[in-house]
């Protein structure tokens, strides 16, 4: 499955992380947002970000390898890339907290990750109505210790199991 998809983490503390050519950058306590698009393989690529066992290739994993990072959910839209920025932009038409630069080095986003205020679900909701289509698959992820995922297990329900997964996907929705 190709398309664009719409990362839910949660930040169980305030932490500062390096982030590569962006620098040192201060995360609070939260829920965050990171808008992200894979053209050959959506759920691997999720499932890559919910792993702690993986190398540094994105923005977005400085921050999800961080023990106090936890991946809640992920909605996939069957959209081609160009709409990636195009959710991007609706969300800093929503004047959510944005990091300069991050997750948008190949485009001329400001950002493609945010600090939310309000409920995620409601703002796929909000983002869905925009963008005049429904999301195909939701993911949800469940820790067995939020602050320390890297001892979780991994139980795959409609995705292929990777070797670096350790984080436990406890439900994938086929939507219609």
């Amino acid at each position: 499955m190709k398309g664009i998809y719409l990362l839910h983490l949660k930040i169980l503390g305030d932490i500062e992380i390096e982030v590569g050519k962006l620098g040192s950058i201060k995360f609070e306590k939260g829920e965050y947002v990171y808008v992200g698009s894979d053209q050959r393989n959506i759920e691997r690529r999720i499932q890559r970000h919910a792993s702690k066992k993986k190398k540094k290739k994105w923005h977005i994993d400085h921050v999800t390898l961080h023990e106090k990072v936890s991946v809640a959910t992920a909605y996939i839209y069957d959209l081609p890339k160009r709409y990636e920025c195009e959710v991007a932009k609706i969300m800093l038409g929503m004047k959510f907290r944005i990091f300069g630069g991050f997750g948008s080095s190949d485009c001329s986003c400001p950002s493609h990750f945010f600090k939310i205020s309000d409920d995620f679900n409601k703002l796929v909701l909000e983002i869905s109505n925009r963008i005049r289509t429904q999301p195909s698959s939701k993911i949800e992820f469940a820790n067995h210790a939020a602050a320390d995922s890297s001892r979780t297990s991994c139980q795959l329900s409609g995705l292929s199991s990777s070797r670096n997964s350790r984080q436990l996907i406890s439900r994938v929705h086929r939507l219609p």
